[in-house]
């Protein structure tokens, strides 16, 4: 749309900023060498032809959709390779780098069907192959010479590894292994690209050999031809159907009937398969894990990032949209004034930074474990693995719900698709499903919380994330001293933590001595044990922020760091009041804190409220990116969504044929 003036109430929003936004910013994206890189990137695809839609994709059909976003995902590739070149920057780990950022840009919001190659495929490669399978694999991958998929989750079964059925048998007389898909339900089902993109795929099957099963192990299998893309022999494969989002992925089924590939297409790294039958087992079956671990930590990341966008749309829109007037002898007042708003908008806000800061920090930790496995120790690979399983629960399913928040936040005109609100929706929500569905990976997580629970009172050492359980070890519950600081408060989470920790393993302990087995006890206590280990994920939330908002604080302006602490007790406020009820069970909160505790919060609604588009605005998103006619950066909202309508085949004509078809005989039929 030609450029207009910025909307009067946006423009007035921005003038109360009290903190200088490109401080912010810098903060946010990592630094200026960081922020230089992100908007140049931004600005070159934006300004590329190849990915301005005339007629927006989601009028398109199911093909056509998928055949316009391979068009941009391929276009993106070669425009970063001449990009990089051309700057003489061109090398794989640049290119890498430059490939991670973009696939969580949102540049395609229909989702790259040439994703999974970047986020899965490869990482697969680096954490399963072998040093000579890695040299085979890697720089063809890097180079695109061959594009590849991750093919785990079938019809059947899917978070449950174990339950998987695909079969890899060893032929010791020719030295191959041969895969099959046993039944329908073994067939793979949901594998990102696999449908009609890939040519190769990473697939976990169930190792076989001189008759015996040795469990789930990574397998590289070719399933198109390479010069003609038709399937190979003994291999089934198609497009699983439309979905409520990331429609231009080409999700993928795969069965394989009767395919032999080299004993040495099996990813060796962790486990040896020999010429002879011979199998070697990992040095810890998690190690088989290590992909998901990683895709696990990029998802809390882009999970604070999407809700770091539906923050964005939803504080401009609600900065521009004028209803009720809270005088009745006033005006209609912008919709964010209203308490209500706030209450509903802030939060998300806080959440989205407090998860973002939380994801460097797993990131931290995924990078240190990463580094003492390739030194030899596991030690911390249970505790990475337990605490990146309920962060990735607690991080999309906040981001979903904070998505429906900011939705329904924008009244009516939240409902429509060019507000782009379906598309975080989606995203956030597939993301509470795959990589492992979110109730069974909080189970994940209370396992090893009743492990580290047992360890504690046998007075064995914990590790960093659980070393708080030792304060609480004993049969009867401690009471946490409460106060209002944040510390005390995150703190406070911990004894909540231990607490409902300690009595979930006395009702297992209970049920085992009635006559239930450990499996049968820890089913009928799984209600207590999730719960458990959600608000243990939610602890690291806020203390991962609250230490990273102290360093920061420490660097930043005054009125940076006073916008920083405000955000910092928004979020921990928040979070305590949603558990007030175990706070005042096992704290000494009192009615009279409890009601502080929310006038504390309604107090940084006050506090944040001059600032909240200047928190928005120096998040950085460009229109091109945040892709929502409610969230652009000139607020001119009626005049977006006028013109998003226009685009609509239906009204390229003004009369419809169904007219003449339908309608006209059916009203001259005088029924």
């Amino acid at each position: 749309m030609p450029a207009q003036v910025v909307n009067k109430d946006l423009q007035n929003e921005r003038s109360k900023c009290t903190f200088n936004q490109e401080e912010f910013t810098l903060w946010w994206v990592g630094g200026e060498e960081n922020l230089k890189e992100k908007r140049s990137r931004e600005t070159y695809f934006a300004s590329q032809p190849e990915f301005q839609d005339i007629v927006p994709l989601h009028f398109a059909s199911h093909q056509e959709l998928y055949e316009q976003t391979i068009r941009k995902a391929t276009v993106i590739f070669t425009k970063v390779k001449k990009l990089l070149t051309d700057q003489g920057k061109y090398d794989a780990k640049n290119y890498v780098h430059f490939m991670e950022a973009l696939l969580g840009s949102g540049f395609i919001k229909e989702g790259n069907p040439l994703g999974l190659h970047f986020s899965m495929f490869i990482p697969a490669i680096v954490g399963h192959g072998s040093p000579e399978q890695q040299e085979r694999y890697l720089n063809k991958a890097l180079n695109c010479e061959f594009i590849g998929s991750y093919a785990q989750t079938e019809l059947g079964h899917g978070t449950f590894l174990r339950g998987l059925e695909t079969t890899a048998t060893f032929d010791p007389e020719t030295d191959e292994i041969v895969i099959n898909s046993p039944t329908l339900t073994a067939y793979k089902w949901w594998p990102g690209a696999l449908a009609q993109t890939v040519n190769h795929c990473i697939v976990m099957a169930q190792l076989y050999s001189n008759g015996k099963c040795y469990g789930i192990h990574p397998f590289m299998l070719q399933v198109r031809d390479s010069e003609n893309h038709m399937p190979l022999p003994g291999i089934d494969i198609g497009d699983i159907g439309d979905k409520m989002g990331y429609k231009g992925v080409n999700n993928g089924y795969l069965g394989m009937k009767n395919v032999r590939i080299p004993r040495t297409n099996m990813m060796m790294k962790n486990a040896k398969l020999f010429r002879d039958g011979t199998y070697v087992k990992p040095s810890s079956s998690v190690l088989a894990y290590g992909t998901m671990v990683f895709v696990r930590v990029i998802i809390v990341k882009n999970m604070a990032q999407s809700l770091a966008k539906t923050a964005t749309i939803a504080v401009r829109y609600s900065s521009v949209r004028r209803q009720s007037p809270i005088n009745p002898n006033q005006p209609e007042v912008q919709v964010i004034d209203h308490v209500t708003q706030q209450a509903k908008l802030f939060p998300v806000l806080a959440k989205a930074i407090a998860l973002k800061l939380t994801s460097d920090s797993l990131w931290e930790m995924y990078e240190q474990t990463t580094s003492e496995l390739n030194s030899g120790s596991l030690d911390r690979l249970p505790e990475l693995h337990a605490i990146a399983c309920c962060l990735k629960v607690v991080s999309t399913s906040d981001t979903a719900t904070g998505v429906e928040v900011c939705r329904l936040a924008c009244g009516g005109h939240g409902y429509l698709t060019c507000a782009n609100f379906l598309n975080y929706y989606s995203l956030a929500s597939a993301a509470s499903t795959y990589e492992g569905e979110n109730t069974v990976l909080l189970l994940q997580t209370a396992r090893y919380l009743v492990k580290m629970w047992n360890q504690a009172v046998k007075g064995q050492p914990l590790m960093p994330t659980v070393q708080y359980l030792k304060d609480y070890v004993g049969s009867a519950v401690k009471q946490f001293p409460w106060s209002n600081s944040l510390a005390v408060i995150i703190s406070a989470f911990q004894a909540v933590i231990a607490n409902k920790l300690r009595l979930a393993c006395q009702r297992i302990e209970q049920r085992k001595a009635g006559g239930s087995t450990p499996e049968e006890a820890t089913n009928m206590t799984a209600l207590e044990l999730i719960r458990v280990a959600d608000i243990h994920g939610r602890w690291f939330v806020l203390q991962s922020a609250y230490e990273m908002y102290e360093k920061a604080c420490q660097k930043a302006s005054p009125q940076m760091a006073s916008v920083m602490q405000e955000l910092c007790k928004l979020v921990v406020y928040d979070e305590a009041l949603k558990i007030s009820g175990d706070l005042l069970r096992f704290t000494t909160m009192t009615e009279s804190d409890l009601i502080q505790l929310q006038q504390n919060f309604e107090g940084c609604l006050e506090a944040l409220r001059p600032n909240a588009v200047g928190i928005v605005d120096a998040f950085d998103y460009p229109d091109f990116v945040l892709g929502s006619a409610l969230g652009a950066y000139d607020g001119n909202v009626y005049e977006r969504l006028f013109e998003e309508a226009m685009k609509s085949p239906l009204n390229q004509e003004p009369v419809n044929r169904t007219f003449e078809l339908y309608l006209k005989p059916l009203m001259k039929s005088r029924l």
